[in-house]
């Protein structure tokens, strides 16, 4: 089974090309799975494994209190896994070929307004590296609609403030280029001239946000800075980094923005994952019918 899944995992590395955090968490969906069945049997090959174990599993799984989301990723890895195992010929018929992916809640995160971001952008307040970093940070995050994963993943090379342009490498490897704001690239400099000289240590390497301890900062240090300076803000509901994504796009197709713009810029594959992310309130629907409608 061990030696099956390393291959496995070689296999989306090399062939399909995904990303580290997913071979990440399609192995420890998978690595959940096999020491179910250990425990379940003491012993069971892979070629033994029926349809029903599948479902027995997943069930387990929702009986713990996994989420939907965190179920469906369970069941595509195992989707994935068996398909490979039975087109590599290591098992001669595939049980998870007709197993079903659970039905996620239409619920949309909702955007920040542009009163929430003004405020949220202006908490960073002070002369320190360290606010002066985080000014940067949010700045960006909201300018640029970045995933805090790709934030952390930017060198100093992939950001040019003369020609307003970053590049970031998203999911699946895809890489793409963005246009920097105003606003993001007066606060980058301050970063870079006043602050990231500060942090640097002889092994800091080219990251472009630097730890105080000049490390390149983590996904969930990013999450951590954000809710500190949503309290900072006095914002009333809960901030998480990505509803600066979502405000970014949203934001844009208020202002008139082309959908495939924001595709593009978002790095979505998909234009209906696009669609999920820029929803507008239906007061604005409404505005724009009866602004540019016949019989509006």
């Amino acid at each position: 089974m061990n030696s099956s899944l390393e291959a496995f995992l070689l296999y989306l590395a090399t062939e399909r090309g995904l990303s580290t955090n997913y071979q990440l968490s399609t192995r420890a969906s998978l690595e959940g799975f096999l020491s179910w069945m250990h425990q379940k049997r003491e012993k069971r090959e892979l070629h033994s494994i029926t349809e029903e174990d599948l479902h027995s599993f997943l069930k387990h799984e929702q009986q713990r209190g996994l989420a939907p989301a965190s179920l469906k990723l369970e069941s595509v890895a195992l989707r994935l896994f068996f398909r490979f195992l039975f087109i590599r010929k290591i098992i001669k018929s595939d049980p998870a070929q007709k197993l079903p992916l659970p039905k996620l809640p239409h619920t949309l995160p909702q955007p920040l307004t542009h009163q929430e971001i003004e405020q949220l952008l202006q908490a960073p307040s002070g002369t320190n590296p360290l606010t002066i970093r985080d000014r940067a940070i949010l700045e960006l995050l909201y300018a640029c609609g970045l995933r805090i994963t790709e934030l952390c993943n930017v060198r100093l090379e992939h950001i040019d403030l003369e020609e307003k342009i970053i590049r970031v490498t998203g999911k699946g490897n895809k890489t793409r280029l963005i246009p920097i704001g105003q606003n993001a690239i007066e606060a980058v400099k301050a970063y870079l001239s006043l602050s990231r000289p500060q942090l640097i240590k002889p092994r800091s390497g080219a990251a472009l946000f630097l730890s105080v301890r000049g490390h390149p900062l983590t996904p969930a240090r990013l999450w951590q800075l954000v809710l500190h300076y949503a309290r900072e803000a006095g914002l009333s509901r809960a901030i998480h980094p990505h509803q600066l994504r979502h405000s970014f796009a949203t934001h844009l197709l208020a202002g008139g923005a082309d959908l495939r713009i924001i595709q593009e810029m978002l790095g979505h594959a998909s234009m209906t994952t696009t669609q999920i992310y820029t929803q507008v309130d239906t007061s604005q629907l409404r505005a724009v019918h009866q602004k540019f409608h016949p019989r509006g």
